[in-house]
């Protein structure tokens, strides 16, 4: 549910209320009695909350894992040194 601000148009008393988005804006000012106004807001921002996203968060496809994936990287490297000294 939302906060919503209002302004009352007669005592320029500013207020908010948390209030469901279905439910009907407020039209009296609880300072004076006199006709609010809701407020235009720029709303909440995103928020993150925790670390991060990391490589680690996503299921691996059977069989292969990251380090596997860089050891061959390694020894494909080394391989092909050997191959081009023959």
């Amino acid at each position: 549910m939302p906060t919503y601000e209002y302004k009352c148009t007669k005592c320029n008393y500013t207020f908010e209320i948390f209030q469901p988005m279905s439910a009907e804006p407020l039209k009296e000012c609880p300072n004076c009695k006199g006709l609010v106004k809701r407020l235009i807001g720029t709303g909440a921002g995103t928020i993150f909350k925790g670390s991060g996203f990391y490589q680690t968060d996503y299921k691996n496809k059977p069989g292969k894992s990251v380090s596997n994936k860089k050891e061959d990287k390694k020894d494909s490297k080394s391989s092909d040194k050997v191959n081009k000294k023959e």
